[in-house]
């Protein structure tokens, strides 16, 4: 959608382009209904991510299951930190919860028969495990 200026100018919405593994794309914003800048995780380089992960966690699927959790978590961590930026909790939480599925196939893929339901999973994971949750780290608006 174009914006306004005072004296009634459109001005056309910028395109986007791609910097350091962000998208960085014009919007409004929720609060002002001004023009901000933001920024979230360029498509290819989160797509490179998940499959980076799932061939790491191809290889270490028969390590002790503590210390598969203790990677996953620094790796988590890892990439919140720095993709952990204003207006993309979105992908943030998307990266999570694809993580969340890869784990949970590669560690049902151990023996012959499954290891555990998904409720199983989620129980062990929320009294076990305790997956790092997505976050903001960096507030780039104040």
């Amino acid at each position: 959608m174009p914006q306004e200026t005072e004296n009634g100018e459109v001005y056309p919405k910028p395109e986007t382009f791609n910097f350091l593994g962000f998208t960085f794309y014009g919007s409004s914003s929720e609060k002002t209904g001004k023009f901000v800048v933001k920024m979230k995780t360029n498509k290819s380089k989160f797509r490179a991510k998940v499959k980076e992960f799932k061939e790491w966690m191809r290889k270490a699927r028969n390590v002790e299951v503590k210390d598969i959790i203790k990677a996953v978590n620094a790796k988590l961590r890892g990439h919140y930190r720095y993709y952990g930026v204003t207006h993309n909790i979105k992908e943030l939480k998307s990266y999570f919860q694809i993580i969340r599925k890869m784990l949970y196939k590669w560690l049902n893929r151990r023996s012959q028969r499954k290891s555990f339901t998904w409720d199983e999973f989620e129980e062990i994971e929320k009294t076990h495990w305790h997956l790092e949750k997505p976050k903001i780290y960096v507030n780039l608006f104040g």
